[in-house]
């Protein structure tokens, strides 16, 4: 009959690690069986390999969209870990006793459905059930189960007591447990699998240790050598090994449970290891005060003896012998941030999660795209920019004429082309700080910064295609498909031609010009066109043909001019993305000198005349006209005379006043004449209409800097015979209380509109 001894543990807890590793070199078994997926066991020789360094993860992920993802993370300390280390160390047999990722990818899929299923169903409140874990929190006087754990196990004192204690634990846990009917069917399948594997090493070897976690303890030992298996749900998947950071495993996400504060864990493993229990609580506090003093902050010695002897104080008081991540927390506010937490957060962060990440071999487990991706950054030279620390990178897309190859002449056009393909596929590595600095369109600027969440989305994005490249052709062959607007199909052409993909560029230029003949809005087309106008913009820069977007621009360019009039038939609301869709075809317009100029400015001419469109759109089309020298100044007087006249409702006066000064400010206010129409204007209306046309004023004035309207205030003064100065000092004062309870009464005013 074979012995069986039962360690329970938790995830990623150092002492468990470290006294497992004492219980396996006192007991000397000849297997251990390790709570994981079963699959998982290929990756056993990729974990143990020198050049592995945790933290890292096994990702298991279904090959059908959409995709599901499990992570089974370890910590350099993390108990599984650690039995695998000893077990390689001593030539002993390792097994994952857990269900296969194919079925536990299987089992998220039918929760999602009863969680959406339940979210259909009204739960009244009473109903809801407090889990134990929440019961555990507050019975424990703690106000955390996690801050119990911590206190009454990290900190034992040997592992006797850690081994008895957290079998305890995870009996009364479950014990206590209340879970709902899908948990329980859960629980039930694994351990009815896990009890079969047992039952099959109990054939095979004399001496087994099983690690599981300490929940599971209870349901293992009942064990039998021939236990009927139940039917399990499985769906197509595969697995790869990835690195992992502290700062994921601080969010908790993945399979098992995880620690809010990796790298103060990795301080109690240092600690027992040293036999220096106080160790981790010193550190900490070390630490923090360290990072503020290298971070321009003030942190003495004398603060950091306090903050160690306010600790122990705090744990005493709370029950323990040893200061807990509570303790200390409290300690470090009290005395190095003077009460202050926010002035330690960012030590504090830095101190508990830190910013380690993994890393694996060359040639460890990936699917293609991964080895593609770290190909690609080997080339580019990318590979140090693989950090969990936010690095900038700045290129030049020009050819470097003194490189040495074509290939260094052209490093950073190559590196923009990879960068801007992991955008377009969401990978998270990259994010563009610019494009286009001072119109130069060969500068970019990247934030670089890795981390696992960038390591699924390339996994993810395996079911697009084998290389990064294929990838991000796939997503933007999608997009154009699923494009709504023609717009989006626009936005897809830049991205392509941002990456550098040809074939990707002539697909989406194809499904424009398929839709460029169907009915579409100004907005769009202007939207589109502009868009357009910024690829061509680039020129040769990027080494990528855009030659046939010229044709379209033009058909689109021609279209927005002759439906210009039209629709600017529209209301206020609309007429805030209309005039931003006319600033957008202006700019293209002047940017492309094969645009016929005379049929932009016939369109606007014709709207700035028109009395039945809407009067801020109006207004801009005069400014635009203005701003291109285009109208005279008595051509301007005319109209403003005509749009300010008291015969002219004051809600359109005032609303054609704003479009005018969405341009070319400067370019107004210097026009005196401009003004003394608007003082004329207002000094013809009577009580009632002023206050009507106030409101529109106000507003067409709210975002004209302190500087405009003090340009303003002095054309006022001169209108007035004033010195100007004193004038603007009198505008720009801040309102009296009876100002001020003038303009409140406004509020009750019937405009009728």
């Amino acid at each position: 009959m074979s012995e069986l001894l039962f360690f329970g543990i938790r995830h990623l807890s150092p002492a468990g690690g470290f006294y497992l590793e004492k219980f396996l070199g006192e007991e000397k078994p000849d297997c251990v069986l390790i709570e994981a997926p079963s699959d998982f066991e290929d990756m056993l020789s990729d974990m143990v390999r020198a050049e592995t360094k945790p933290p890292f993860a096994v990702l298991a992920y279904t090959n059908a969209a959409p995709v599901k993802t499990i992570l089974y993370p370890f910590a350099e300390y993390s108990p599984e870990y650690r039995a695998i280390l000893w077990a390689h160390e001593n030539g002993v047999p390792v097994r994952f006793l857990d269900l296969p990722s194919e079925t536990f990818l299987a089992l998220y899929k039918q929760r999602e459905q009863a969680e959406n299923d339940a979210n259909e169903t009204e739960i009244n409140e009473e109903q809801r059930e407090i889990s134990v874990y929440d019961k555990l929190d507050i019975q424990s006087g703690e106000g955390s189960h996690e801050t119990f754990w911590e206190r009454v196990l990290e900190h034992c004192a040997d592992d006797a007591g850690y081994h008895e204690g957290a079998n305890l634990f995870g009996a009364n846990i479950r014990e206590l447990s209340s879970k709902d009917e899908f948990d329980a069917e859960e629980i039930r399948l694994r351990e009815a699998y896990m009890r079969s594997v047992i039952g099959k090493a109990a054939g095979e070897f004399n001496k087994i240790v099983v690690v599981t976690g300490a929940y599971h303890v209870e349901g293992l030992k009942a064990w039998e050598a021939d236990e009927k298996l139940p039917d399990f749900p499985k769906t197509d998947s595969l697995h790869t090994l990835m690195p992992y950071s502290y700062y994921r495993l601080s969010t908790r996400s993945g399979y098992g449970a995880g620690n809010k504060a990796p790298a103060y864990y990795g301080l109690i493993r240092d600690g027992l290891e040293r036999g220096d229990p106080l160790y981790a609580s010193n550190a900490y506090l070390t630490k923090i005060a360290a990072y503020q003093r290298v971070n321009g902050n003030a942190a003495s010695s004398a603060q950091v003896i306090e903050a160690v002897r306010l600790a122990s104080s705090l744990a005493k008081m709370r029950g323990g012998s040893v200061p807990v991540l509570r303790d200390l927390r409290d300690a470090a506010e009290t005395c190095l941030g003077e009460g202050s937490f926010a002035a330690i957060s960012a030590a504090v962060a830095d101190t508990e999660i830190g910013t380690m990440i993994g890393e694996l071999p060359d040639g460890v487990s990936r699917t293609s795209i991964q080895e593609d991706f770290y190909r690609e950054l080997k080339e580019l030279k990318l590979e140090k920019y693989k950090s969990i620390t936010a690095q900038e990178l700045k290129l030049d897309l020009r050819e470097n004429r003194r490189a040495s190859s074509e290939k260094s002449a052209f490093l950073d056009l190559n590196r923009s082309f990879f960068l801007q393909k992991l955008r377009v596929l969401n990978i998270g590595f990259a994010d563009i700080l610019q494009t286009n600095q001072d119109n130069a369109t060969w500068a970019e600027a990247w934030s670089l910064r890795w981390t696992p969440e960038a390591e699924i989305r390339l996994v993810e994005s395996a079911l697009r295609g084998d290389t990064v490249e294929l990838a991000a052709q796939f997503a933007l062959k999608e997009r154009v498909e699923d494009a709504a607007a023609m717009s989006d199909i626009a936005l897809a052409i830049e991205d392509a031609f941002l990456c550098g993909m040809s074939a990707a560029l002539d697909y989406a230029v194809t499904a424009l010009q398929a839709i460029a003949v169907e009915a579409v809005s100004f907005e769009e087309l202007a939207k589109t066109a502009f868009r357009l106008s910024s690829i061509i913009s680039y020129g040769d820069i990027r080494k990528v043909d855009n030659s046939a977007l010229e044709p379209i621009l033009k058909q689109l360019y021609y279209r927005a001019c002759l439906i210009l009039e039209g629709a600017c038939v529209c209301d206020d609301a609309a007429a805030k993305q209309m005039a931003e869709a006319i600033n957008l075809l202006n700019s293209a317009e002047l940017a492309r000198d094969f645009l016929n100029t005379e049929d932009w400015i016939t369109a606007l001419k014709n709207v700035a005349r028109r009395d039945d469109l809407n009067t801020t759109l109006s207004g801009l089309a005069a400014a635009i006209l203005l701003e291109r020298s285009q109208m005279t100044n008595d051509e301007l007087k005319t109209e403003v005379s005509r749009r300010l006249s008291r015969g002219v409702p004051a809600e359109l006066g005032a609303g054609w006043f704003e479009g005018l000064t969405m341009k070319n400010r400067y370019g107004l206010i210097a026009r005196l004449s401009l003004w003394e129409s608007l003082d004329e204007y207002i000094n013809s209306l009577d009580d009632e209409e002023f206050k009507r046309a106030l409101v529109f004023l106000r507003r067409a004035f709210s975002d004209f800097s302190p500087a405009e309207k003090d340009s303003i205030a002095e054309n006022l003064g001169e209108i007035w015979g004033l010195n100007g100065a004193e004038v603007s000092e009198i505008v720009n004062a801040q309102l009296d209380a009876a100002s001020q309870e003038q303009i409140a009464a406004l509020d009750d005013f019937d405009f009728d509109i």
